[in-house]
């Protein structure tokens, strides 16, 4: 995990992963409460909290392709594209960001 923080994919790796599980905690428990038990408290923790992730991995992502001279049609886009798509995060982690 230490090694996560070393590199800048690293760091973009994590927050994909953080990215992807508060999704998870806003689907699978944030939201349902909201409806099911009407209370909107965990909506409004993780909402702004699943916003902000998703923007640092977007940014983050951008930094990382310029740095590492990505070509944006091949890598970049999809990468960006994937954290578009609900849990993308962790399917683009497997197949590209681990083996970059």
């Amino acid at each position: 995990m230490q090694s996560l923080f070393k590199t800048k994919i690293g760091r973009l790796r994590l927050l994909g992963f953080l990215e992807g599980v508060s999704l998870l905690l806003l689907v699978f428990i944030a939201v349902p409460l909201k409806y099911a038990a009407h209370d909107e408290t965990f909506t409004k923790l993780l909402g702004p909290v699943h916003g902000v992730l998703f923007l640092l991995f977007i940014f983050n992502t951008i930094s990382v392709g310029v740095e590492q001279r990505w070509a944006f049609t091949k890598i970049t886009w999809k990468v960006i594209l994937a954290c578009c798509i609900p849990f993308g995060t962790f399917y683009i982690d497997r197949k590209i960001l681990s083996k970059v």
